[in-house]
């Protein structure tokens, strides 16, 4: 029988509120259709594996399995509730906010993480000078990587505060939480392109070992797919996510919106 675990509830905080993605700004998101700035999806990604990391703690973050979609905006300082219910060694996870069904999700525990090569993701610098979006940027088949990344001392402690993270494994036992990794995916895109409004929409993300706060980060992404749907520009990318330039810790897919249709059609 399905088991309903324990609603995790938070207190909904829009980190992206002086970004250059001003999709996160009031003003603008209000112009195109929202009640204001939108949480990033990365960080209600991030509220999502609260749950399976209280499940399986640092098994999880060994070898975890997890895939969100992002549905509806979450708002700053509204509460988001995070329910999930476990089947079979499955969690379905879902976020409710202001009672509308904001993200949809699934996560799991494999017996073994999956072998990866660090050969088969090629390792390439961002752009020289970013130029501004089109949909020539993101062409299928073209690597993309990242500027490295720490997140060590204060920094991962504001991170933990900022998506509101309460399992004391990160601080315990000095990790860096997965949701850091979804930050990364999305410096894919940002590190390479001067981006207008933009939308991230969904992502899977298999886990392969565990970052430590401090490491080192960058992303190996490759496009998979630049398209446009009901006017909108989407692009995917398949990407592995490596720390200290060694260690595979995550395989991500990243789905973005990185022209809406009022943007494309501008």
């Amino acid at each position: 029988m399905p088991n309903r675990l324990e609603t995790y509830r938070v207190e909904a905080y829009n980190t992206a509120k002086q970004s250059e993605n001003k999709m996160h700004d009031d003003t603008v998101a209000r112009r195109f259709g929202f009640s204001g700035g939108l949480v990033p999806g990365v960080d209600v990604f991030a509220y999502m594996m609260h749950v399976p990391v209280a499940r399986w703690g640092r098994d999880f973050l060994t070898r975890g399995l997890v895939e969100a979609r992002f549905v509806k905006p979450v708002y700053d300082g509204e509460t988001a509730d995070v329910d999930a219910t476990e089947h079979n060694g499955l969690l379905t996870i879902e976020v409710f906010s202001r009672t509308e069904l904001c993200a949809t999700g699934t996560a799991s525990l494999p017996e073994a993480a999956p072998a990866v090569s660090l050969n088969d993701y090629v390792e390439v610098p961002p752009v020289a000078e970013r130029q501004p979006v089109s949909p020539a940027t993101f062409e299928t088949g073209q690597w993309l990587g990242t500027m490295p990344r720490r997140w060590a001392g204060q920094a991962a402690t504001d991170y933990l505060a900022d998506v509101r993270e309460t399992d004391p494994i990160f601080a315990r036992e000095g990790l860096g939480h997965p949701g850091l990794i979804q930050r990364v995916m999305n410096r894919v895109l940002v590190d390479n392109t001067i981006l207008g409004p933009w939308i991230h929409v969904g992502s899977r993300m298999q886990l392969l070992s565990p970052a430590r706060a401090g490491d080192e980060i960058v992303g190996r992404a490759k496009v998979t797919a630049n398209y446009e749907k009901k006017g909108h520009r989407f692009v995917e990318l398949d990407a592995l996510v490596v720390a200290n330039g060694t260690t595979p810790i995550a395989h991500c897919l990243h789905t973005a919106i990185y022209q809406p249709r009022e943007q494309a059609a501008a």
